[in-house]
């Protein structure tokens, strides 16, 4: 496995621990997000800037749930392979 592709399994592995389906704490957390992020809900509004704003929200819950979901190579075809605009992602 190379070395990007490891950093990439140990972050997951991370992300797992931190947000442990046992852990209550880690579930109510999760749920907050979910609802600040607007995980289940449009990001959608007429003001750009404010889209803008709820777009990263969404981004950022997205990230932490490819990272709980997604095996090592599910993660590495998705972000591995990213544009440069991702790397170090």
């Amino acid at each position: 496995m190379s070395d990007a592709k490891e950093f990439l399994r140990g972050r997951a592995a991370a992300y797992k621990r931190i947000f442990a389906p046992e852990n209550a704490d880690a579930v109510a957390v999760i749920k907050d997000l979910a609802k600040f992020c607007r995980a289940l809900e449009s990001t959608f509004h007429p003001d750009p800037r404010i889209a803008a704003q709820l777009d990263g929200r969404r981004e950022v819950f997205l990230r932490i749930q490819q990272h709980l979901q997604l095996n090592t190579d599910q993660l590495w075809a998705l972000l591995g392979a990213a544009p440069s605009s991702n790397k170090g992602a």
